[in-house]
């Protein structure tokens, strides 16, 4: 028994000079430009989703999802997080395939994460991801409207989805029908 103990520490042991030997030596890849293996991909994400479990507080937004609110919140997004996550006229971000972990494209494919995840995720940043902490640019009251924004973008009120198609000259509404259509689930009338 003493000997298998002995064996597995010697193991362990030698599995982490390996490690620290690849990183040391440069043979871990960084390109940022092309895809990593999945085996990454799967650890990463488990990762970066347990931690935020583990770490945030399940807060709710002290400020209501009102029509103003969530046009800020629009504003706010266009301004400091669209060059990443792409814009509000429905074109990825320029930089989509340029990091790694690509940017999610959170116009193009809406979040479904709780608020307070959202909120964590944009106060805290991500490490090793380039997102930034925001809570060092913007108030708290400006981090809870781009949240409020973000996790409500499949479910606007009337007045916000005008705004988005007067500011931006696409509606979100014309979009969700578009994809409806072309995902062949729409009615067929003979």
């Amino acid at each position: 028994m003493r000997g298998f103990v002995l064996g597995v520490v010697i193991t362990v042991i030698a599995l982490f000079i390996a490690a620290l030997l690849v990183a040391e030596f440069g043979l871990f890849p960084t390109r940022a430009d092309i895809t990593p293996p999945s085996i990454e991909r799967r650890i990463a994400t488990t990762a970066m989703d347990s931690s935020m479990d583990r770490h945030a507080q399940h807060v709710s937004s002290p400020i209501p999802a009102t029509d103003d609110n969530l046009i800020d919140g629009a504003k706010i997004y266009t301004m400091n997080c669209a060059l990443c996550h792409g814009t509000m006229d429905y074109k990825p971000s320029a930089l989509e395939h340029s990091m790694y972990p690509p940017p999610p494209q959170l116009i193009l494919d809406p979040l479904d994460d709780p608020d307070w995840h959202i909120y964590y995720a944009v106060r805290t940043g991500v490490r090793y991801t380039g997102m930034p902490a925001w809570e060092h640019v913007l108030n708290d009251q400006d981090l809870w409207k781009v949240t409020l924004f973000l996790s409500r973008l499949e479910k606007l009120p009337p007045g916000v989805l005008q705004y988005w198609k007067n500011a931006y000259g696409v509606s979100p509404e014309n979009r969700q029908n578009e994809e409806h259509d072309q995902s062949g689930d729409h009615e067929h009338h003979d």
